[in-house]
């Protein structure tokens, strides 16, 4: 065993990320970090449903990979009939309607450029069917405040945490210095 100029023994060398390939078990595809598009691109080599999330996603895939029986499919909502152009202040939210841009030019013009379809709208917009878009309009402006305080970021969005955590333990970071903070992050194991 060679050891470093001080006498110690060296570091061991950084385990690189392995190939996704159908040759890994859920346990190593679990360890590291993938992209939904990766993933679904061995969802599709290995004839696995690839809807439902990254999540959902995963759990399906560690289970092929181990030969395990599949989890559940997400069952597919029908597609439900979506506003389209024009609509105003009257106009009667219909349930399984999406942040469409037909609503985003909407609430745009009503209130203002500085409209986006933060988690409280696009909560609203998913569990106020029969509702209006005047209401929904009431309850943008009712929630800025509460808007304005840093909201929980979900775990499928595990790019936008890390960027927030890395900003908050580096305030003078550049956004250039935490996407490279982030490739380093991502490349190791969990």
């Amino acid at each position: 065993m060679h050891s470093n100029n001080d006498g110690s023994a060296p570091a061991p060398a950084p385990e690189e990320r392995p190939p996704l390939t159908p040759a890994l078990t859920g346990a190593e595809l679990a360890r590291w970090y993938w992209t939904l598009a990766e993933l679904t691109d061995l969802a599709r080599r290995l004839d696995v449903p690839r809807g439902g999330g990254k999540a959902a996603l995963t759990e399906r895939l560690r289970a092929a990979l181990d030969g395990e029986p599949l989890p559940a499919a997400p069952a597919r909502r029908p597609a439900a009939r979506q506003l389209s152009a024009p609509v105003d202040a009257s106009t009667v939210i219909p349930e399984g309607q999406r942040c469409s841009q037909v609503l985003r030019e909407f609430f745009r013009r009503e209130a203002g450029p500085a409209f986006h379809f933060d988690g409280h709208m696009r909560a609203y917009v998913a569990q106020n069917a029969g509702r209006t878009l005047g209401e929904a309009l009431a309850h943008w402006h009712a929630t800025r405040e509460a808007a304005a305080e840093p909201q929980e970021i979900g775990d499928q969005f595990e790019f936008n945490r890390f960027l927030r955590g890395w900003h908050a333990d580096h305030p003078e970071g550049t956004r250039a210095e935490a996407v490279t903070a982030w490739h380093t992050y991502r490349s190791k194991p969990r």
